[in-house]
């Protein structure tokens, strides 16, 4: 029997990548305290980078916990702009503020991923990705977050490349899926190495 592999997230986006991948997943989010581990780890002078990289251990390792038997990949991604973390927009118009101070500047991603069984981490990948967001108007700034608050509230930065959001952008470096939150590139053939996927 193929070990079970559990999504520690409710991201909608990284359950449809897999899935569509024929990667037969259960899902199992992890609540952790996003908020404590971030600002511990600021305390400390930790890079945004290793701070995605923490916030995806600490939710496979909080599930991995809860399940050994099975593998845990934990995920979360962060939005670094001029020295700073960006969180979620907490309102429409955090969400208006935040593209609005992204707009014809880059900013950059960083989309961590990691495997638990039991007690173990087994692997890690964190991808970067580097997106330059065009210089918009307020007005239709405010317009895409009126269309689109309900899909892009849980989004980082505010907004979702797949959908009305690349509208935003005039330049993107990087893996697609990472920028989705999910780096399927690297994780699809560690799956498939140790043989949790077929090949």
């Amino acid at each position: 029997m193929v070990q079970p592999l559990i999504l520690a997230s409710g991201s909608a986006i990284r359950a449809e990548l897999l899935l569509r991948a024929n990667v037969p997943i259960e899902i199992l989010p992890a609540t952790v305290d996003e908020s404590a581990i971030k600002a511990s780890l600021l305390a400390e002078g930790a890079s945004p980078r290793d701070i995605a990289d923490a916030l995806a251990e600490a939710k496979a390792r909080k599930i991995a916990s809860k399940r050994p038997e099975a593998l845990v990949l934990g995920c979360d991604q962060v939005l670094e702009f001029d020295g700073t973390i960006l969180s979620k927009p907490a309102t429409a118009d955090d969400a208006v503020a935040q593209i609005q101070g992204l707009r014809g500047k880059r900013h950059d991603l960083h989309s961590a991923a990691v495997v638990y069984e039991g007690a173990t981490p087994l692997w890690r990948y964190v991808g970067h990705a580097r997106m330059w967001m065009r210089d918009i108007s307020d007005a239709y700034a405010r317009d895409y977050v009126d269309r689109n608050w309900e899909s892009i509230s849980t989004s980082v930065g505010g907004y979702k490349i797949e959908e009305e959001g690349v509208r935003l952008f005039s330049r993107i470096e990087g893996d697609h899926f990472t920028i989705l939150g999910l780096p399927l590139l690297q994780l699809l053939p560690w799956l498939t190495a140790r043989g949790t996927l077929p090949e």
